[in-house]
């Protein structure tokens, strides 16, 4: 049987990983957390804590289910304790691209993150269908690398990654740069920050005099079909008013230069914002 370390297993990720743990017979969890507030939420839902020491010294796997701010200071009290051939797992390319782990080379290294489920779904129960997470009820997809170890050790990893999101259905394997493009550069650098423009785009309709609900109803509606045609769900395109529309807008909406979001310095820039807990400019 697989020992698992779950640091910050009383937080929002720790919480729904091992709700996920504690259904899996193939691996036994240990629960760690750093505060006295963590530990009683962890006997509360009548889990024992491990102290991270013990944790660590006993564990397979570390997962580390810690904000990224934290990690630096995690993994370096943590992975000099991990036995030689664990694997170290993250769920977040931000502090392992960054730079943010201790070296240690008789360990594994493994980077994953949740692509949540997907808009288009084949989903008919109605708790998936709002299970908007994963790792409930609804299938997702999940991204994955192996930073450091061997190819056994990346299977190993993938069957980790199966059963702390569960329901899976693929596990696309990519480098840890790339995920650092997917996340943060393109899901919250552009469409997150696209996604919240929209929705004071809303509040502005409002403003305006558009009843809120009809503002609501009507942006969700046009998503779904602009989602069908941009994705190449359904054989349709845009209409030429809606093209012209666009092009228009962009000049008006987006910097010409918005695509050196994607540039490696820029990625880095906010990877170490997010590492290091930057705000502001």
């Amino acid at each position: 049987m697989t020992t698992i370390a779950l640091f910050g297993a009383a937080g929002k990720m720790g919480s729904r990983i091992s709700r996920r743990l504690r259904e899996n017979e193939e691996y036994r969890t240990l629960y760690v957390e750093s505060g006295e507030v963590g530990n009683q939420r962890l006997k509360e839902r009548g889990d024992t804590p491990t102290a991270p020491d013990e944790a660590a010294q006993q564990a397979d796997v570390v997962i580390l289910a810690v904000p990224d701010k934290l990690i630096g200071k995690v993994s370096q009290s943590t992975v000099p304790q991990m036995k030689p051939g664990a694997m170290l797992m993250l769920l977040d390319p931000a502090a392992p691209y960054g730079g943010e782990l201790p070296r240690r080379e008789d360990i594994s290294i493994f980077v994953c993150h949740p692509c949540h489920p997907p808009i288009v779904n084949d989903e008919t129960d109605p708790e998936a269908r709002l299970d908007f997470f994963g790792a409930i009820k609804a299938k997702q997809h999940v991204v994955a690398a192996l930073m450091q170890g061997s190819e056994a050790d990346y299977g190993r990893g993938e069957a980790v990654v199966r059963a702390i999101f569960s329901p899976v259905m693929n596990v696309y394997r990519v480098t840890v740069e790339q995920m650092a493009i997917l996340e943060p550069a393109l899901s919250e650098t552009v469409v997150l920050t696209c996604m919240v423009i929209m929705t004071e785009a809303i509040e502005e309709a409002v403003r305006r005099g558009v009843p809120p609900e009809a503002a609501r109803q009507f942006v969700l509606g046009h998503m779904n079909v602009n989602v069908g045609i941009l994705f190449k769900y359904i054989d349709a395109e845009l209409s030429d008013g809606a093209k012209l529309a666009v092009s228009r807008a962009k000049t008006r909406i987006f910097q010409p230069d918005w695509k050196a979001v994607f540039e490696p310095e820029n990625v880095m820039a906010e990877v170490k914002a997010i590492t290091q807990g930057i705000t502001g400019q």
